[in-house]
């Protein structure tokens, strides 16, 4: 549970604080004159898949670095993790997901401000810090669940599906601890391809653990029940979303993949071990 805790920790820490970096870090500090753009957006894509990379390294040899309960999930229904350890792992990976992002507030709380201030909202009225720590949908959805929800499901479903085909080593699996380097390029990718309908949250903790945090310190209807303007009662898609999705994901892996590349390693082996002789 600890070094879930810790995973996670590392995980939202710097996923978080890239995203702050590129909200009201650079704009803040005079180190942007121009409005949040592409370019924003490839420093919170790159920062967040940097952010799994050094997650998976801090807790990898002691847990599995799931950092995710919708990998831990869909761990346990593939078999490869005690559906009884679900609950603790959850825990931790929110308690994680809760205190960096304290940290992160902790840290960037004068830009923050001066953020507010300077568009003359109050926080409970600003999403444009609130994003810092956590998901909203895009408004081309208006007020529909199933678009955000759908987004939520496809982008955690192919981070599963990736995760499953890379640590498989009986198909093209990287060696060398190269996995983490590789599942970083996963998050990057959906980032980069599917990030913008809702944030690409892929991670019920990684949402609401900031997103509790920030109903605390004061953003109020827009982390919980995760309301404002075009949105309402938001709080569950990320939760509920990508837990369908991690499931898909390992089943579509499971179901197509895994038989075939199984079978295959099985002949080879077969192959190698030759017929049976009996000794002189």
């Amino acid at each position: 549970m600890l070094a879930e805790f810790l995973g996670t920790f590392v995980l939202i820490l710097l996923g978080v604080g890239s995203v702050a970096v590129a909200v009201v870090g650079l704009p803040g500090s005079g180190r942007q004159f121009v409005d949040f753009g592409p370019a924003n957006w490839l420093i919170i894509c790159w920062g967040w898949g940097l952010a799994v990379v050094f997650g998976i390294y801090v807790a990898g040899g002691i847990s599995g670095a799931h950092i995710n309960p919708a990998v831990t999930l869909a761990f346990a229904v593939r078999r490869d993790f005690p559906l009884k350890k679900v609950p603790a792992y959850w825990l931790a990976q929110l308690c994680g997901a809760f205190v960096a992002a304290a940290l992160v507030y902790a840290c960037y709380r004068w830009a923050i401000d001066a953020a507010d201030a300077k568009a003359g909202l109050a926080r409970d009225e600003s999403l444009a810090t609130y994003s810092i720590f956590a998901t909203f949908p895009a408004e081309y959805f208006g007020d529909s669940w199933w678009g955000p929800l759908l987004d939520q499901i496809v982008g955690t479903g192919i981070l599963l599906l990736l995760v499953c085909a890379l640590i498989d080593l009986k198909n093209v699996a990287p060696l060398s601890n190269l996995h983490p380097f590789l599942i970083g390029l996963v998050v990057v990718a959906i980032g980069l391809t599917f990030g913008t309908n809702a944030g690409y949250a892929i991670n019920p903790a990684r949402d609401f653990g900031p997103r509790l945090f920030t109903y605390f310190e004061g953003w109020g209807d827009i982390a919980l029940p995760g309301t404002f303007g075009w949105f309402s009662g938001y709080w569950w898609i990320p939760i509920v979303g990508p837990l369908i999705g991690g499931v898909a994901g390992v089943l579509v892996y499971d179901l197509i993949i895994k038989p075939v590349v199984t079978a295959r390693a099985r002949a080879m082996e077969a192959q190698e071990e030759g017929p049976a002789t009996e000794e002189a």
